[in-house]
């Protein structure tokens, strides 16, 4: 999986849809998943939910994906 990818295109869709971007506030998880189509094992979902977060909020996306990565 393309953690970077994912990511991306989760902040997009997160930014473009007011409505994904509550379902985002309210169960991450998933949101997430109904994007990927993956179902992500518990406990690796909280890496990508820090990544969009920190991509949303204007972070270091490279810093959050490198902790990501640390994961797979």
């Amino acid at each position: 999986m393309d953690i970077k990818k994912q990511i991306d295109t989760i902040v997009g869709k997160v930014k473009a849809d007011p409505d994904f971007a509550k379902k985002f506030q309210d169960n991450p998880e998933k949101a997430i998943e109904s994007v990927s189509g993956i179902d992500i094992p518990d406990g690796s979902i909280d890496k990508i939910i820090e990544g969009v977060k920190a991509a949303i909020a204007g972070g270091n996306i490279k810093d959050a994906i490198g902790n990501i990565k640390k994961l797979f």
